[in-house]
């Protein structure tokens, strides 16, 4: 069932209300859908708006290893990709939203924190706006928690990587910096490089990667935590 606040009348308008940030491949916008005149509960909802640009306007530049072990169906389409038509560029940005798109529905049947994915057009995700007291909510690399909430989320991304790991996917960006905290809460974000860790050869590679983006940041800070005993923990029930 869809979250109450999702906006679902036909009369409902999207209105834009500024840029949020802008990314590497992508940028995002805050959006207001809301039925004109109307005050009623339910009617009106701001979201964000996520944008992938054409490969021409963008710098990710690690993409190619992400893709590894994924499949294009449509053999047109994949000589255009890598003929680098405009036709295959635009293929390209669509299948960066759709890959992003599959890994938000998909973390959120699995029960993980990430925003709630609304509905994707062409290269445009609508999601869930993670917002603390009407303002967007602070990336963790923003926060200074004392030791108890400290703790608390770490416990909470190590719930995330246990649960991603065990059914075979690797966020492969995970940092501070992709991670939002809503107060107590944390809400892992930026999710369209999700690989397979069995299927993508560098799946392994991404896995540590990403324990160790996340421990050195926590170690930072006092927490008595080491990347390879998380890592081996997390292997430990991959397969």
């Amino acid at each position: 069932p869809r979250p109450a606040w999702v906006v679902t009348s036909q009369a409902a308008l999207d209105t834009e209300l500024g840029v949020l940030k802008s990314g590497k491949e992508a940028d995002a916008f805050l959006l207001e859908r809301a039925v004109p005149g109307s005050d009623a509960p339910g009617e009106s909802v701001v979201m964000v708006a996520k944008r992938y640009r054409g490969e021409e306007h963008r710098t990710f530049h690690r993409s190619t290893s992400y893709t590894e072990g994924r499949r294009t169906r449509n053999t047109r389409d994949m000589r255009a990709m890598t003929n680098k038509t405009a036709y295959g560029r635009s293929v390209a940005a669509g299948q960066w939203a759709r890959a992003e798109w599959e890994a938000l529905v998909r973390c959120h049947q699995l029960g993980l924190p990430v925003p709630y994915p609304v509905q994707i057009d062409g290269t445009e995700i609508l999601m869930e706006w993670i917002e603390v007291a009407g303002e967007t909510a602070p990336r963790l690399a923003q926060t200074r928690p004392d030791a108890g909430l400290l703790a608390h989320y770490f416990e909470q991304l190590r719930d995330a990587l246990l649960t991603l790991t065990e059914h075979g996917l690797v966020h492969g960006d995970l940092s501070p910096y992709n991670v939002l905290a809503a107060d107590e809460r944390l809400v892992v974000i930026d999710l369209p490089q999700m690989v397979d860790l069995v299927a993508n050869p560098a799946g392994a590679d991404f896995l540590l990667r990403d324990c160790t983006n996340v421990c050195r940041w926590f170690a930072a800070r006092g927490l008595d935590v080491d990347e390879h005993a998380l890592f081996g923990e997390l292997m430990s029930i991959a397969f």
